[in-house]
């Protein structure tokens, strides 16, 4: 308890909370990018059209993208381990029902529970981070984070790849074993920690609009290829009259789920509008790509898994770097040129189609898109962080990846409707591979959007430390995995 906001990146505790934390993000980000490759089977297996493909990905984003605002919430109220190791357990109860789930309906609402978990462990996973570490290594904690999670979420591919050649099951079975590790660590070796001035009472109210607001969006989105047009405009309707709905309540509210004065801050809002259009071409890309790669180029399960590795490579090897550099420079250029990178390489992708090369056509697009990525994604979510007050490090990093998962959300329903795709026309290679070109340019002009959007509203100043305190130390920080992850395993931190 009492090393929170003491610790040092470089000691063995250290390590042990940056574990735990990349561990607990990792099985959320490693389930969704598991599920993209798993798709064409799932649908295949349980009778499903893109309608049910798209409900399948937005069951899970629809219930965290709404409750991750109270996750966050929660951490700072009643102690941001505690949630999030509640957070693991509820996620791999609700990864057994998707694994045994008999059909379409009931592995959608498992899906959804999974929402829930996952919006109770996220927000706490970076949020612990921030509470524990000293300010001179908290952006290289921060940069080790979000580039090991960036792993895990291009790894993802892979081991859905693998488990494919078994069964489409195994793909959330496999969560098991891992939260039962993740829950053991955090209990043994994470300190606690809290908001001692946050209100006890919680804001149902708004958790509540907000996620009727992003349902009845989200159903009107998906159904309006294949429903009848009066359906989509009610679902419409209070999915608009939901939000308007959640930001009243939040005004008004004496213990909102958002206290709006973050938003006082230009760098924190500016960081989060960033996040928007980054992540909803993100989340779209990686939604289309696996199919495409199966469907359009002909590669198996296993292949278009492994195709996504230079990502892997690439977030593995430099994110770390790009945290320091971002700490060094200040966020604006990374979170500027990263962008205009991620741009290039969706553009490279329109090379994409029927009989082409792996080497020629999608390998040169992937790596673009990952370098850009890698530069990215580190200095973006520690600006996020440094624009916040310490008190609200847990509601920081719940709107941040609400922001992030609403992006992903809204992105899978629109991007199919936007490809003119509907029915089984994911079994379809031509008019995939049409919609599919179609969506990469749309995604391409997000990314650029959010470029332009950091190097006006970002400030390099951000992550300055107050004259009261002293310049970074950089030394003491990781440039590669914690040494507990990779190079020694069955070491114990110090005084456990």
């Amino acid at each position: 308890m009492g090393d929170a906001g003491q610790l040092r990146l470089s000691t063995p505790t250290g390590r042990w909370v940056l574990t735990a934390a990349v561990l607990g993000s990792a099985v959320v980000s490693l389930d969704a990018t598991v599920v993209n490759v798993a798709l064409p089977t799932i649908g295949r297996d349980l009778d499903a059209g893109v309608s049910g493909l798209q409900w399948t990905v937005n069951g899970y984003a629809l219930t965290l993208a709404a409750l991750i605002l109270l996750g966050g919430s929660l951490g700072d109220r009643f102690g941001r381990r505690r949630i999030f190791v509640f957070g693991v357990a509820w996620f791999g109860v609700a990864s057994l029902l998707c694994g045994i789930a008999p059909n379409l309906e009931m592995l959608v609402l498992a899906r959804a529970l999974q929402g829930i978990g996952g919006a109770l462990l996220t927000p706490g996973s970076l949020a612990m981070i921030s509470s524990a570490f000293c300010p001179e290594d908290r952006a290289r904690a921060i940069g080790a984070w979000s580039g090991l999670g960036g792993v895990a979420s291009a790894v993802g591919p892979l081991l859905g790849g693998a488990l494919l050649e078994q069964s489409w099951r195994l793909v959330f079975l496999i969560n098991l074993p891992l939260t039962v590790f993740v829950i053991a660590l955090a209990v043994r070796h994470v300190p606690e920690s809290l908001d001692p001035s946050a209100p006890r009472r919680l804001d149902v109210l708004g958790a509540a609009t907000g996620a009727i607001g992003l349902g009845g969006v989200t159903y009107a989105l998906i159904a309006a290829p294949d429903s009848k047009a009066l359906v989509v405009i009610v679902a419409a309707v209070i999915g608009v009259l939901g939000l308007v709905s959640f930001i009243l309540t939040e005004r008004r509210s004496r213990h909102p789920l958002v206290p709006l004065d973050v938003f006082a801050s230009r760098q924190f809002t500016a960081a989060n509008l960033v996040t928007l259009a980054l992540y909803a071409a993100i989340s779209g890309v990686f939604f289309l790509l696996a199919i495409v790669l199966q469907t359009v180029v002909g590669l198996s399960p296993l292949q278009a898994g492994a195709a996504m590795l230079p990502v892997t490579a690439l977030m593995l090897t430099l994110s770390s770097r790009t945290g320091a550099l971002a700490a060094r420079i200040g966020p604006r250029r990374p979170m500027t040129f990263g962008p205009l990178l991620m741009a290039c390489g969706l553009l490279l992708m329109l090379r994409i189609g029927a009989g082409g090369s792996y080497l020629l056509d999608v390998l040169p697009a992937i790596i673009v898109f990952g370098l850009g990525l890698t530069l990215t994604v580190a200095p973006l979510t520690a600006a996020v962080l440094a624009a916040a007050e310490d008190r609200h490090a847990g509601v920081a990093s719940g709107v941040n990846n609400a922001v992030a998962r609403t992006a992903g959300l809204l992105s899978v329903a629109v991007l199919p409707l936007v490809m003119g795709l509907s029915g089984d026309d994911f079994n379809l290679a031509a008019p995939l591979a049409h919609g599919f070109h179609r969506a990469v340019i749309c995604c391409a002009a997000l990314v650029a959007v959010s470029a332009v959007i950091a190097w006006f509203g970002i400030s390099d100043r951000i992550l300055k430390p107050a004259p009261d305190q002293p310049e970074p130390a950089f030394h003491c920080a990781v440039d590669q995995p914690p040494a507990s992850v990779t190079d020694e395993p069955n070491r114990s931190p110090a005084g456990s």
